[in-house]
């Protein structure tokens, strides 16, 4: 069997390759076109982040079996192409953790002591010492906005220089917080008492441009801003007046909304108060020898030995069980989807019963994608079929399984409950004919729901022409309904409506919707 690697990376991954048998050729560089040409050779294909494996390459991708990503980041690859092909994406989630958290820790300090803008100075041939007064790190307090593994090292580095650490991420219980030595805050407490506020989370509908004008303008006047995480998060219009403003003091971005950045399209690049690098978190000798060994063991052993690791679109599961649960698999995930973004508050505790037939099952695999589907929605890339559990286990969520011979309503079901440190969420589903999975119920609301795409849930009084009133103002956006269900609660007056939609509501959408007479709440999701 062949391999392309077609973008740079460690020798050791093609040593790897090669020493499994398989035959490996390293073309980096290629363009679309030249790809198109020969993938069908291939039967996997390895990449970092240059190559695109879009759905026209993939579709020309005859014999390919598998795509094996060097790094977390799967933006550059069409995964529901590749799932409907039968191709199986692996990332490699774990190999630059550390890297990553180590250059916000230097970010942090170029900052204090201006060391990028001494160099310059010196390099022009100047010696203005008076110019660069720096700060010191000891005693100043570090605000980490998501304190996932990433921010977990940052958090225990800083401790390591004499720092005190806060932290603001809503999806981690406090206890688990509490183990690090670090306070869980408020996003506004994070603002205000940080001298220095490094960002650690993924580009997601919750995080995108998360930290804007109100954030910015509750910093400290000499509080300093660093990102090393993902473009986006921030919003660089806001931080380019905070700092023109002097509402901060300085700011470090290693990530772009827009990449490669220059002047002409980031005028931040052009503020003495601001440094920057061309995305280079991951960019260590160790950490891409990492992901290179990582993901080449893994596209080796999935090639000779059908063994799935760090899949992202399918669990680790022999065809036999496969054959058994796999709708349940897709309704698993969809519900933990689902949930993450209906609920408030960190995930304490989740409750899974299996009933009828199910129960009798093999139904490990659909726990396991109940959580990938619980945590894509806050860690995207870096959740998979492999790792999900554990990242349960380390946030401390306690996983109860339960099975009953019998089922009222259908022949299987699938009912979950999950507590959160706010409150809690019960979602039950089941699967129509062969593979269809449906949402029945959720909380008290009963309903028979295609959950999948981009969606709307509304929350209203049962009262004539709210559904009217909600199909004008989406049409008035351009938003098509392709499918919409509503759900009833016979003891109260109030009513769900589940809205399929051709394409996502808008923040600003949303807020429309929300001022609509009778109706009470709105959320915005993408489903699985």
């Amino acid at each position: 069997m062949k391999v392309l690697i077609s973008d740079s990376m460690s020798p050791l991954g093609e040593k790897i390759l090669t020493d499994a048998g398989l035959e490996v050729d390293v073309k980096t560089g290629l363009t679309p076109d030249e790809l198109k040409e020969v993938i069908g050779e291939y039967d996997g294909l390895v990449v970092r982040s240059a190559t695109k494996a879009t759905a026209e390459i993939i579709d020309a991708a005859e014999n390919l079996k598998v795509i094996g990503r060097a790094g977390i980041g799967l933006d550059n690859v069409d995964i529901p192409a590749a799932s409907q092909k039968g191709i199986v994406v692996m990332n490699a989630p774990d190999g630059n953790a550390t890297t990553a958290a180590e250059h916000a820790i230097g970010m942090m300090m170029s900052l204090s002591r201006n060391i990028p803008q001494a160099t310059a100075s010196m390099k022009e041939g100047k010696w203005e010492k008076k110019s660069f007064m720096g700060r010191e790190l000891t005693g100043k307090t570090l605000g980490i906005f998501g304190i996932g593994r990433i921010g977990a090292i940052a958090a225990n580095r800083a401790q390591g220089l004499k720092m005190k650490v806060i932290a603001y991420d809503p999806h981690m219980p406090k206890e688990m917080v509490d183990k690090l030595g670090v306070e869980l805050v408020s996003v506004e407490e994070l603002a205000k008492r940080a001298d220095y506020i490094t960002v650690h989370v993924p580009l997601t509908k919750e995080t995108a441009n998360a930290l804007s004008t109100e954030f910015f303008t509750n910093m400290k006047k000499d509080a300093m801003f660093i990102d090393c995480a993902r473009g986006g998060v921030c919003d660089e219009e806001a931080l380019y007046k905070a700092l023109v403003d002097g509402e901060i003091a300085g700011a470090a971005l290693d990530v772009f909304a827009q990449e490669p950045t220059t002047k002409e399209n980031c005028p931040l690049l052009g503020l003495k108060n601001f440094i920057c690098t061309p995305h280079l978190g991951a960019s260590t000798t160790e950490a891409q020898e990492n992901v290179a060994t990582a993901i080449a063991a893994q596209v080796a052993e999935y090639l000779t030995k059908g063994v799935v690791v760090n899949a992202v679109n399918v669990p680790s599961v022999s065809d036999d069980v496969l054959a058994q649960v796999g709708p349940y698999i897709n309704l698993g995930e969809m519900l933990g989807s689902l949930h993450m973004q209906i609920a408030k508050g960190g995930v304490e505790e989740v409750s899974i019963e299996y009933s009828g037939e199910l129960a009798e099952l093999n139904t490990s695999p659909v726990t396991v994608a109940f959580l990938k589907g619980l945590f894509t929605p806050i860690l995207k890339d870096a959740v998979n079929y492999v790792n999900a559990p554990v990242i349960a286990r380390d946030r401390g969520i306690r996983v109860i399984e339960s099975r009953s011979d019998s089922s009222s309503d259908f022949v299987n079901v699938l009912r979950i409950k999950v507590v959160t440190n706010e409150g809690e969420n019960v979602l039950v589903g089941t699967v129509f004919g062969k593979n269809e999975p449906r949402l029945v119920r959720l909380n008290t609301f009963r309903l028979e729901a295609q959950a999948a795409g981009p969606m709307l849930l509304v929350y209203n009084n049962d009262v004539p022409g709210v559904i009217g009133a909600l199909g004008t103002i989406l049409g008035k956006n351009g938003v098509n309904i392709s499918r919409m269900t509503v759900g009833r609660e016979d003891a109260s007056s109030q009513n769900i409506i589940l809205c399929s939609t051709d394409s996502v509501i808008s923040k600003e959408l949303l807020e429309e919707v929300k001022q609509l007479d009778n109706i009470d709440d709105a959320l915005a999701l993408e489903l699985v």
